[in-house]
């Protein structure tokens, strides 16, 4: 099957420069009421291959958002998923490590809230978490209590990618796909969504000086997402980068590439046997008397 959305994907084994991947592009709409129509598909789509997802029960689906602050992962997620039976989807948000989970290896908190098969699950941050803001912040990294470190650092990245592509290699065997995307912020746009976030107190709640104090490592996290797109993105469980100064093309993009991925499972109903067939036969004429 031709991908639509191949552009946004990062090749296994290629090398990512961020900066020639744009955080816009060509919209996939005209008009907000466009937006809405094609939104209002993809998602009555999406409900129906959940169904299949859920009555077929050899696949699940592991979505993984990455972004920085701001970047529009909360809305994509409740957007895309708003038509989605809440009994076949689980979110997760993964933040600051609590002193049980310190106690594990890093993909220990993840790997608990894994989806069962015919099951969507969405991780708000994940595992990634491990070789981007732990990397920007290494001071991270000598609390988790870790024995034996590396007098290297680059080699503490370089097991963990191969432990994370393990993993994902170990899922995709056993019927979760993965699909992992990095919405793609600017610089600039993040600026005016604080900004916005700010001017407007419904949104105040939003903001804090934590989100500042990240800002200003804005470049190290670029390098450390270059250099984990370009180590993990797999054939079988590839990164999207997913410009996102627009949030309504973003949000139709990543629908579009949910749609794309389970249609390619090729997922159908269970087919009843025979015997099946007879005996729902016989209870029907039992309700009928």
């Amino acid at each position: 099957m031709k991908k639509r959305f191949a552009q946004f994907q990062v090749k296994e084994g290629s090398r990512v420069d961020l900066a020639q991947y744009p955080t816009r592009t060509e919209p996939l709409y005209k008009s907000k009421s466009q937006y809405e129509k094609l939104l209002s598909k993809h998602i009555a789509e999406l409900s129906s291959q959940q169904y299949l997802l859920y009555a077929s029960n050899s696949h699940s689906l592991l979505l993984i958002f990455q972004a920085m602050d701001a970047a529009g992962k909360d809305g994509a997620i409740s957007h895309v998923m708003s038509g989605v039976n809440p009994q076949g989807c689980q979110v997760y948000s993964f933040k600051h490590p609590s002193a049980e989970e310190l106690e594990h290896d890093f993909l220990w908190r993840t790997s608990r809230c894994l989806p069962e098969r015919g099951r969507i699950g969405i991780f708000n941050r994940s595992y990634y978490e491990e070789v981007l803001i732990v990397r920007v912040h290494p001071e991270i990294l000598k609390a988790q209590g870790l024995s034996d470190l590396p007098k290297d650092e680059n080699s503490i990245w370089a097991y963990r990618y191969q432990s994370i592509r393990e993993l994902e290699k170990h899922l995709t065997r056993n019927g979760t796909r993965v699909i992992k995307f990095f919405l793609h912020l600017s610089e600039e746009e993040q600026k005016k969504r604080f900004i916005e976030r700010i001017d407007n107190p419904a949104k105040n709640w939003k903001f804090s000086e934590a989100d500042m104090t990240e800002r200003k490592f804005w470049g190290k996290y670029m390098q450390a997402y270059e250099e984990c797109l370009s180590h993990t993105s797999l054939d079988h469980a590839p990164w999207y980068v997913i410009p996102a100064d627009d949030k309504k093309n973003a949000r139709l993009l990543i629908s579009g590439i949910i749609l794309e991925t389970m249609k390619g499972l090729d997922m159908k109903t269970p087919e009843v046997g025979a015997d099946r067939v007879r005996e729902l036969k016989a209870i029907r004429k039992q309700l009928e008397s």
